[in-house]
């Protein structure tokens, strides 16, 4: 029911979330310094 207030409609599965997580600890996000990266589907842009 709390995933249908989701702008995508739905949760975050265990493999985006793992993706998200290896990519944060790659080489390729190594310019990325001092930021919180929001990975949720877009619910901090849900509205209330």
């Amino acid at each position: 029911k709390a995933a249908a207030s989701l702008p995508l409609g739905r949760m975050g599965t265990l493999d985006e979330y793992g993706k998200t997580i290896a990519w944060l600890a790659s080489p390729a996000a190594s310019f990325v310094h001092g930021h919180a990266l929001m990975f949720d589907g877009g619910g901090v842009s849900a509205p209330l």
